[in-house]
């Protein structure tokens, strides 16, 4: 079997030595260079499978070097030597395409676990399917591009934030960056950060050992040792307490844990994605979150599309839904309902989606589903009446909650405007009177 080539890039000939030593012992061959010329001239010349190189070089910096790799018809994994403490330096780097980096002094057991992940890029020994058509459903310009970027990311190590609405799909995105990257065959471990009591996620995230506090009966280990070798995705990251995220920045920079009641820091080796719905970045303005954090998580961002701006995904995704939840023949959809579901603003996104969809189910006769048997949230209506009307926030109110009341806004609206005639509020809102019977009933409004 062929074995690997990796080019060193280091105008340090102890480091280059300690490099090629280590490098050899794993069975790889290496070539060396001092300088980026050299290192372009051996590109041209040979077909590599791993680059690592310093960020400091006689003729340019490894950023350079970068740059050049990704131009090239088959970029490899590139890692890059930072000096100690220069984590910016090292967020250049994989903003710029770096798969990993190692900080000066190099540590031999983190290098040896960085090669073997890259080398899994450049030679994956099962090849992985990397078409993600059928899971992150949507033909529309957005979505093609999203399934793009996720097969970019699979490739690099670098932290990733994920952004968008409640129910718009963000932990399926960070599991198919997890799936289709090198580490897919080690654990993914998804946390919701807003549901772990503060006084408890120093433990869930870092591990304790026994009889470090009241309660610590034994020795446990932490979401970080969990996924050990993964991915580990923070979601609804924004609600982390202060004193947490200080520790988390430290384990993000340094590669290192301490559980509670431990002396010792222990080396993790874990890729780290976070998401939330809400706005990171004014948290940061108004002092909630830390900014450094901020930097460290999101040195590649990742934004999802609310499915009001990709309506044209909406016929593809009901018919997966409906196929999904139907256990034999899946019902057809009207052309009407469709429309109706393509003028909706889905607040809650697909998730929303299917649950109209899973209600429309129970409710229609048999044959297709009609426009009310979908018995459509009044969102529309009551935006128009209501300007001031807040945005939707979980934290303060269920998704169910929040669209009855806007709806119970609409519909009292209606009634108002036509003294009370509901037939003619029927009419108004574009209902017909069993629907508006329906929604009456279910929102107590009937008397």
């Amino acid at each position: 079997m062929k074995k690997p080539l990796a080019l060193i890039v280091d105008d340090e000939p102890d480091i280059r030595e300690l490099l090629e030593l280590t490098l050899n012992r794993m069975a790889i061959q290496t070539h060396t260079a001092e300088n980026i010329k050299t290192a372009k001239a051996l590109l041209e010349d040979k077909t590599f499978d791993l680059c690592l190189t310093d960020m400091k070089l006689p003729d340019g910096n490894g950023l350079e070097l970068i740059s050049h790799i990704q131009g090239l018809s088959q970029p490899l994994p590139i890692a890059v030597i930072t000096a100690f403490g220069s984590m910016d330096t090292a967020i250049q780097a994989m903003k710029k395409g770096a798969f990993d980096f190692i900080s000066k002094p190099i540590d031999l057991a983190g290098l040896r676990l960085l090669i073997n992940s890259a080398l899994k890029l450049s030679n994956p020994e099962t090849p992985k399917e990397r078409r993600t058509r059928n899971t992150l459903l949507g033909d529309s310009p957005v979505m093609r591009d999203i399934r793009s970027r996720i097969d970019k990311l699979a490739r690099s190590q670098a932290p990733v934030y994920i952004s968008g609405e409640s129910g718009s799909g963000k932990e399926m995105v960070a599991r198919l960056i997890h799936q289709q990257s090198s580490r897919g065959d080690k654990p993914f471990v998804a946390i919701n950060c807003g549901a772990i009591p503060h006084e408890l996620m120093e433990s869930e995230f870092f591990g304790h050992k026994k009889g470090s506090f009241t309660g610590a009966i034994s020795d446990k280990k932490g979401l970080f040792q969990a996924a050990d070798g993964g991915t580990l995705f923070l979601d609804e990251v924004a609600d982390l307490p202060q004193t947490l995220q200080v520790k988390l920045l430290r384990a993000i920079q340094e590669k290192k844990i301490r559980p509670v009641g431990e002396q010792l820091e222990i080396p993790v080796d874990v890729r780290l994605l976070s998401a939330t719905h809400r706005n990171l970045a004014d948290m940061v303005k108004s002092g909630v979150f830390r900014q450094d954090l901020y930097y460290r998580i999101n040195v590649i961002d990742l934004v999802l599309p609310p499915l009001r701006e990709r309506v044209t995904d909406i016929p593809m995704l009901a018919e997966h839904v409906l196929t999904k939840l139907s256990k034999e023949n899946a019902p057809t959809i009207s052309t009407s309902a469709l429309a109706a579901l393509q003028r909706y603003r889905f607040p809650g996104n697909v998730r929303e989606l299917e649950n109209i969809l899973e209600r429309a189910l129970a409710l229609y006769d048999g044959n297709t589903i009609e426009v009310d048997d979908l018995n459509l949230p009044l969102v529309d209506r009551a935006y128009s009446t209501d300007t001031e009307q807040a945005d939707y926030d979980p934290a303060k109110e269920s998704l169910e909650d929040y669209l009855d009341a806007i709806e119970r806004k609409a519909i009292t609206t209606a009634l108002e405007e036509n003294r009370w005639n509901k037939t003619a509020a029927a009419k108004q809102l574009g209902l017909t009177f069993r629907s508006f019977r329906y929604r009456l009933k279910k929102l107590n409004m009937e008397d």
